[in-house]
């Protein structure tokens, strides 16, 4: 299945059976999933976690000293056809 037919809800509770707190938010163009990762997460989570990500879009993990671990998803929403766009009401 294509990443952009995959829902950033299924994604997000994919994470969340982990039990890794969601963040969902809409964009125009995507949604994003962001998640904190904590330190003590098993091996066997962490294939669970790569295994949701990976039917997103895009991926990442931002890590720092500051503010721990968090991993962001980005699951695009699908663009509307238009048409003809240059039919015959296609000005010149």
């Amino acid at each position: 299945m294509p990443a952009s037919g995959v829902s950033a809800a299924a994604i997000a509770a994919r994470l969340s059976a982990v039990g890794l707190p969601t963040r969902v938010e809409e964009h125009a163009r995507f949604t994003s999933i962001e998640a904190e990762v904590p330190e003590s997460l098993s091996a066997e989570a962490w294939r669970e976690v790569l295994e949701a990500v990976a039917e997103a879009d895009r991926f990442g993990l931002l890590a720092t000293c500051l503010n721990g671990r968090t991993l962001r998803a980005v699951a695009y929403k699908p663009v509307p056809t238009t048409g003809d766009v240059g039919g015959p009401s296609h000005q010149r």
